[in-house]
C-alpha cells in the first residue's frame, strides 16, 4: 500500500483501551484490518440487514437496508481512500460501522427514541454506535465491546466534524478512552462521511423510482441529474428508461467521487498538510466537494426531501414507526418485567440508567422484531406489505 504521510498508519496507532496479548494468533493483519474484521463479524453489524434505510422491512426484497447501504458506502470510501493514499482498511471499517447504532426504522425510530429519552439524556445514533462498540457488544472474554483502535473510535465519533458538546453516550466513552473530540477527525473518517452522502444521494433515487414515489421525468429534471441526463440519453438511444436511470446513478456517483478526489487534493496542497496531526489541526475539513458540486449536491438533497423523504406516504409510515418505538419504550418503562430475562436481570434500579438500558434494548431491535414485540405487548401495527 502506498500510504501518504498524512494518512493514518496502523503501525503508529494510539492503541486500544484494553491491552491484548497474542495479537498474531489469528493471522498477519494490521490493527485497522482487525478493526474492520471485528465489525464485520459483530452481531450488531449482522442486525443491519433488517434495519430500515429509507423503506421499512416489509416493503420488499430489492430495497436497500442499513447493511447494503453500509457496504455501498464502503465501496465508495475505499475508492476515494486509494486515490488519496489513505489507509483503506480504516476507511472501510468506518464506512461499515457508521450506521451500526441506528435503531429500528431509521430516522423515524431515532426520533421516537429521542423523544422517549428526553428526560434521560436523549438518544443519538452516533453516540449509540460508540456505546455498542465499546460496551454493549459482548463477544470477548477479556473486555466489553470490540476493543477497537483509538483511530476507529475517533473516526466514528467525529466523522461529521469536531464534537464540542457530546451527548451522554459519547461523553461516557470519551471519559474512559479520550478521543480528542474538539479536533478534526482523520482523513479516513472524513472520507467515510462524504462516501455516505454520495451513496444515499444517488442510491435513494434508485429506490425512490422502484417504490413509485419518484417518476422518471421528475428525477431527470432534478438538480445535478438534469446535467448528466442528455449525455446518457445520447449515448444509449432507444434504451429502456429503467436502464438509463441506473446509468444516471452510476455516472453521478463517478462524477461526485472524481470531484471529491480533486478538491481534497487541492485542499491538502493549499494547507500544506504533511502529517496526521496537520489533518486534525486543519482550519477546515479537508475532504469535500468543490463549490459547484457542493451547491448541486445541496440542491439534490432539497429535491429528495421535498419529493421522497417528506412524501405524504413516507411521512405516514414514519409516524407509525415512531409510535411503535415510543409505545415499546413506554411499555418497558412501565413494567421492566416485560423485558427478556437476560435484559431484565441486568436492568439498573435507578434513573436515568434504567431508561438508558431500555433504550439500548430497543435500539438493538430489527424492524421486524420491533413490530412483533409491539403486536405481542401492545397491539397491531399498520404498515404496508409493499410499495
Amino acid at each position: 500500500m502506498n500510504r501518504a504521510a498524512f494518512a493514518c498508519n496502523p503501525a503508529r496507532s494510539r492503541g486500544r483501551q484494553y491491552i491484548e496479548s497474542g495479537a498474531g494468533v489469528r493471522g498477519p493483519r494490521s490493527e485497522f484490518q482487525r478493526d474492520r474484521d471485528r465489525i464485520v463479524h459483530s452481531i450488531a453489524f449482522r442486525r443491519l440487514r433488517h434495519k430500515t434505510q429509507v423503506f421499512v422491512a416489509p416493503d420488499g426484497d430489492h430495497f436497500r437496508v442499513r447493511l447494503t447501504h453500509s457496504i455501498e458506502v464502503a465501496q465508495i470510501g475505499r475508492t476515494i481512500a486509494r486515490a488519496l493514499g489513505l489507509d483503506e482498511d480504516l476507511t472501510e471499517a468506518l464506512c461499515l460501522a457508521h450506521d451500526i447504532g441506528h435503531p429500528p426504522f431509521g430516522h423515524a425510530g431515532e426520533a421516537g427514541l429521542e423523544q422517549a429519552m428526553a428526560e434521560s439524556g436523549g438518544f443519538d445514533h452516533n453516540g449509540h454506535s460508540l456505546r455498542i462498540l465499546t460496551r454493549l457488544e459482548k463477544v470477548y472474554p477479556s473486555w466489553p465491546g470490540l476493543n477497537l483502535s483509538w483511530e476507529a473510535l475517533e473516526g466514528l465519533a467525529k466523522h461529521n466534524g469536531p464534537v464540542y458538546a457530546p451527548g451522554w453516550a459519547m461523553a461516557e466513552v470519551d471519559a474512559g478512552f479520550p478521543l480528542d473530540l474538539a479536533k478534526r477527525a482523520s482523513l479516513e473518517a472524513q472520507v467515510a462521511a462524504i462516501a455516505d452522502d454520495i451513496a444515499y444521494d444517488n442510491h435513494d433515487i434508485d429506490d425512490g423510482l422502484r417504490a413509485g414515489l419518484l417518476d422518471f421525468d421528475q428525477v431527470m429534471a432534478a438538480p445535478l441529474v438534469r446535467d448528466a441526463w442528455p449525455q446518457v440519453r445520447d449515448r444509449f438511444p432507444g434504451t429502456d428508461r429503467r436502464l438509463l436511470a441506473a446509468e444516471i446513478v452510476r455516472s453521478q456517483i463517478g462524477a461526485m467521487v472524481n470531484d471529491v478526489i480533486a478538491e481534497t487534493q487541492r485542499r491538502i496542497a493549499q494547507h500544506g498538510i504533511e502529517s496526521e496531526e496537520d489533518v486534525r489541526q486543519a482550519p477546515i475539513a479537508l475532504v469535500g466537494f468543490s463549490g459547484a458540486m457542493a451547491q448541486g449536491e445541496a440542491e439534490l438533497k432539497r429535491f429528495m426531501y421535498a419529493n421522497m423523504y417528506h412524501h405524504p406516504r413516507q411521512l405516514e409510515i414514519a409516524a407509525t414507526c415512531r409510535s411503535v418505538v415510543s409505545g415499546l419504550f413506554a411499555a418497558y418503562h412501565a413494567d421492566r418485567r416485560l423485558l427478556p430475562e437476560d435484559w431484565r436481570s441486568e436492568a439498573p434500579a435507578d434513573q436515568p440508567a434504567l431508561d438508558r438500558h431500555i433504550a439500548d434494548f430497543i435500539a438493538g431491535m430489527t424492524d421486524r422484531y420491533a413490530i412483533s414485540r409491539h403486536r405481542e405487548l401492545i397491539g397491531p401495527v399498520d404498515l404496508p406489505d409493499s410499495f
